[in-house]
């Protein structure tokens, strides 16, 4: 079957971004035709007017609609695309030069019908870029769960830089309305429904993350809230990994209060940890400042995950609330 690819990119008030990914296209090296389709999800901002400079240079198509949230848009960008293979993209990421080199490549040697692909920061990026990239993407953090080591069939690609053929796409009807989670929540039904996932290490990109350390608690809060609703829904994707932050934001609190009573080996684990992620970040990141605020990223990042894992396994998983109802901040209204 010969793969006609068209990048699906939802944007929300993101024009500048958006251009500065869509100068990356220009730069790809490749011979392969393909299609870039921007959705404008109610966006008060709009990029159509940086959509519109690129129009002779790419084969770009702009669509304007009501706000609906990430994964409806997506699904309406899949909808309204010409090729048999989408690549969906954020639109605050930038692609290398041999990105759809790479996709191709993995494809034509182990074809799935979808994929996923690490992120990492660019040269470019702010310290701050950095430490949260730092804390996202490192094994001593996520385990790599976000795309540092190989994985076949039970790899969770995320919507940032995630592949699915067309295909797949209209078996499984796309994305749902949960978000964060829509992207593990459609590859764990794409599962169900015999297709097969992937990581292509090669095929990463740069993920710039406009963001400040409350966006980055926000963030990674809803995570965690995400989380166990996805494990009601899939009860046999539950892992233990998953109570991890949350046990290291507990047993970080006993080891404070032991240590007032003069307990202090816990404590002693936890600045033993510290320290060796300290060192990763870096020697990763080859910056003094860099690996610093990698810390406080990493107990940014435990926290607000860990106590969001804790409130919704109370509410969903003990209290058994409906979670729509219980937390409608995670879940966009169909339009």
């Amino acid at each position: 079957m010969q793969l006609q690819f068209s990048f699906i990119i939802p944007v929300y008030n993101r024009p500048d971004e958006t251009q500065e990914l869509l100068q990356s296209f220009e730069a790809l090296e490749t011979n392969t035709p393909f299609e870039i389709v921007i959705v404008e999800d109610g966006s008060s901002v709009s990029s159509k007017a940086v959509v519109e400079q690129f129009k002779e240079q790419l084969n770009i198509s702009y669509y304007f609609k009501e706000n609906s949230g990430p994964g409806d848009s997506r699904n309406y960008g899949m909808t309204h695309a010409q090729g048999n293979y989408f690549i969906i993209l954020d639109s605050d990421v930038i692609l290398p030069k041999n990105y759809l080199t790479e996709v191709e490549k993995s494809l034509a040697e182990n074809y799935v019908d979808c994929f996923g692909g690490p992120d990492a920061a660019h040269e470019s990026f702010t310290n701050l870029q950095k430490a949260i990239n730092f804390s996202m993407t490192s094994f001593i953090t996520t385990g790599g769960i976000r795309g540092s080591k190989s994985s076949i069939d039970k790899f969770q690609p995320r919507s940032f830089n995630m592949g699915i053929s067309k295909k797949a796409f209209e078996a499984s009807k796309g994305f749902g309305r949960i978000h964060p989670g829509e992207d593990p929540d459609l590859s764990i039904r794409l599962w169900n429904l015999g297709f097969k996932t992937k990581l292509i290490p090669e095929a990463k990109v740069y993920h710039k993350r406009r963001i400040s350390w409350s966006k980055f608690y926000q963030q990674v809060n809803k995570f965690g809230l995400v989380r166990p609703i996805l494990n009601k829904w899939h009860p046999s994707t539950k892992k233990i990994t998953y109570w991890f932050p949350s046990l290291f934001i507990l047993g970080f609190d006993i080891s404070i209060l032991l240590a007032i009573f003069g307990i202090h080996w816990l404590l002693l684990f936890y600045v033993l940890y510290f320290l060796i992620a300290f060192l990763v970040a870096l020697f990763t990141t080859g910056n003094l400042n860099v690996a610093f605020m990698s810390l406080l990223a990493i107990g940014v990042q435990f926290m607000g995950y860990g106590l969001g894992f804790l409130e919704s396994t109370w509410a969903v998983g003990v209290l058994n609330k409906d979670p729509e109802t219980h937390f409608p901040k995670l879940f966009f209204k169909q339009k």
